[in-house]
C-alpha cells in the first residue's frame, strides 16, 4: 500500500515542514534561507544578548530568546529574530513551536543582505506592533532604534557601538 503526503499548499505550511535548526524565514510568504551567521554576528549578538538577558532576569521581567526561534508574526511572515524580548505578562505567546505574536523588543543584526531587516522586516515588525527594534551593523558598529507610537516606527536615533533600550533605559554595549 502506498502513503501519500499531502504537499504544502501555503508558504507557512512549506516553512514549518523545515527540518528543525535550519536557518529559513518567511517573509511577504517567500522562503528565504541564509547560511549560518559570520563570527562578527555572532559575537555581537552574544554581547548584546548578555547584557539584556542579564538584565532581564534580574528583575525578572520576562524572557529573553535568540536565533534561531520562530516567531510567527502573521500567515505570511515568520522570522528568527536574533534576539528576542517578551515582556511576563506577555508570556501566552511563547509556545512548543516557537512565539506566536508580536514580541516586545526585537533586536536585528545586519548580514550582507540589509535591506530585509532595514525595510521588509522592519515594516512587518511595525504592523503587527513590535514596541521595540533595533537594527545593528556588527561590521561598522552603526546602530539605530525605532519605537512603535501610534501604530508608526519613530526613530529613537542612531548611535555607534552602544544603544539604549528605551523600554528599560538600559544602555547596551557591544
Amino acid at each position: 500500500m502506498e502513503t501519500y503526503v499531502r504537499p504544502p499548499r501555503t508558504g507557512i505550511e512549506a516553512f514549518e515542514q523545515m527540518p528543525e535548526g535550519t536557518y529559513c524565514q518567511l517573509i511577504n510568504d517567500a522562503l528565504i534561507m541564509s547560511p549560518a551567521p559570520s563570527t562578527a554576528h555572532a559575537r555581537v549578538q552574544r554581547q548584546i544578548f548578555s547584557s539584556l538577558n542579564n538584565f532581564v532576569e534580574e528583575k525578572q521581567l520576562g524572557e529573553v530568546f535568540f536565533a534561531p526561534v520562530d516567531v510567527y508574526l502573521d500567515r505570511k511572515n515568520a522570522y528568527q529574530p536574533d534576539i528576542i524580548y517578551i515582556s511576563k505578562g506577555r508570556k501566552h505567546i511563547i509556545e512548543k513551536k516557537g512565539i506566536v505574536g508580536s514580541p516586545d523588543l526585537v533586536v536585528e543584526i545586519l548580514s550582507e543582505d540589509r535591506n530585509y531587516d532595514l525595510k521588509k522586516k522592519k515594516r512587518v515588525y511595525e504592523e503587527t506592533g513590535v514596541t521595540e527594534y533595533w537594527v545593528v551593523d556588527p561590521i561598522t558598529k552603526w546602530c539605530e532604534g525605532f519605537i512603535l507610537e501610534n501604530g508608526a516606527y519613530t526613530s529613537l536615533g542612531e548611535g555607534n557601538a552602544q544603544f539604549t533600550i528605551r523600554m528599560f533605559n538600559l544602555p547596551i554595549a557591544f
